[in-house]
């Protein structure tokens, strides 16, 4: 599908980003068990591949061709280019929101990302009494097969933007909006959540490292973008974007069937999840995981058993790239005492309890209710006003308690030893294995 919006600006479609299948589903009377073999934000499409410099669409060909682009007077010029070299198409940022659109659907409305040539990009920006610079855009990556190199730009100082999209149906939207409006079960959208993700990361990580740690003087970014140098002869340090790591652990009693779960004062009324902390220096994740747990609940873990990982593009701006790593642990005590500076409540729950939570929890109506809000946003609704508080209300009013959605590793954490020992759920290892630490 190809949805062309005033002369071509807006380029989407569905053959852009396909990917293997991700979910699949396993449903019994009351609750639905949703099994990913990627989670939201990972199984990017258009990751970015080792440079070579032979290779048209590597980082570093594809910024050649772009300063000789962005040279060029002429759209005949550039549409000389682009007969022989890759296509380009930019996704525009502002404040850490991507620029989006929506378009019909079965059941409701699709989001999808609002990607622009370079061209458009270019005379909007010019519009706007801006110059577009190389270093402005941060390569993505591509995919050769539809000679089309992807870039992501940053685009929060070029206020007048807003309206020129707006009047063209697109819309700067929430990640987290975004997240929550994606359905997990359609594997183009997921891509598109994943691309965003990586942009978001990458451009948040750019606005965080402007200056040198080491001298302080600035610092030019290189090789399209995916890392930066300082511009001081002297120290000439390089930057790479950071990743920062947390483990997130369902802490499970396995003598009364029960796991521990938490609540944050940031929650939304009624949500509990998993416990979840940043690694240390010189910490293992294995040991990031027992202390963690012990210093906000007071409980001792012994057995740590990885589960899976997950990026996390959407926490706050000054973490930019969190990875989340997702583990069982097995408790050696039961007795909670809570750390109120960090957490808000922490409980057992038995399995009757994760039941009633994953059977009360509307995720699918909670889709549908954000895919039509980012509808009314880019189509100027509601415009100005902010959505994304809303979005982590998964349940019903009557549910006792919910857990978060499919969207996150602490579902399918909780999700997994629910399911454990039901027809297709996921199965993980209780016992020690080389791959897990034995108790200690």
């Amino acid at each position: 599908m190809l949805l062309l919006l005033s002369s071509q600006l807006l380029f989407v479609s569905k053959k852009l980003l396909p990917i293997p299948k991700i979910p699949y589903f396993t449903r019994t009377t009351s609750t639905m068990s949703i099994n990913l073999q990627s989670h939201a934000f990972a199984g990017n499409p258009i990751r970015s591949k080792t440079p070579n410099s032979n290779d048209p669409f590597s980082p570093t060909s594809s910024l050649e061709s772009l300063k000789t682009r962005l040279l060029d007077n002429t759209h005949r010029q550039q549409q000389q280019h682009s007969s022989s070299s890759p296509d380009f198409k930019v996704l525009p940022f502002r404040k850490g929101r991507p620029l989006a659109s929506s378009c019909p659907g079965e059941t409701a409305p699709l989001w999808h990302l609002a990607w622009i040539s370079l061209a458009d990009c270019k005379t909007l920006l010019e519009n706007s009494g801006a110059e577009l610079r190389e270093e402005s855009l941060v390569y993505l990556g591509s995919r050769s097969e539809d000679d089309v190199v992807y870039w992501a730009i940053d685009v929060s100082a070029d206020s007048s933007l807003v309206s020129d999209l707006g009047s063209r149906q697109c819309c700067f939207v929430e990640l987290r909006t975004l997240m929550v409006a994606t359905d997990w079960a359609d594997e183009w959208a997921m891509g598109e959540l994943a691309v965003a993700g990586h942009a978001r990361a990458l451009l948040e990580w750019h606005n965080l490292s402007r200056f040198c740690g080491h001298c302080g003087e600035k610092t030019i970014p290189r090789e399209a973008g995916s890392r930066k140098q300082c511009s001081n002869a002297l120290c000439n340090k390089r930057i790479y974007p950071r990743v920062d790591p947390v483990v997130i652990m369902l802490v499970v009693d396995r003598e009364n069937d029960r796991v521990l779960l938490s609540r944050q004062s940031r929650f939304v009324p009624r949500m509990w999840s998993c416990l979840a902390g940043f690694i240390e220096p010189g910490e293992s994740l294995e040991e990031a995981v027992r202390r963690e747990t012990r210093e906000e609940t007071g409980i001792e873990v012994g057995e740590v058993v990885y589960h899976s990982s997950q990026p996390w593009p959407v926490g706050p701006n000054s973490m930019p790239c969190q990875l989340m790593v997702g583990f069982f642990a097995y408790a050696k005590s039961l007795e909670i005492n809570v750390d109120k500076k960090e957490l808000e409540d922490a409980q057992w729950h038995t399995r009757e309890d994760v039941k009633k939570a994953l059977t009360f929890a509307e995720y699918k109506k909670a889709q549908i209710t954000a895919a039509a809000k980012v509808e009314q946003m880019c189509k100027g609704v509601e415009k100005g006003q902010s959505l994304a508080a809303d979005f982590n209300v998964e349940s019903g009013e009557l549910a006792p308690m919910f857990i978060p959605g499919p969207f996150a590793i602490a579902h399918h954490l909780i999700s997994s030893w629910f399911y454990q020992d039901g027809p297709g759920g996921v199965q993980f290892r209780k016992e020690s294995s080389s791959n897990s630490m034995s108790n200690l």
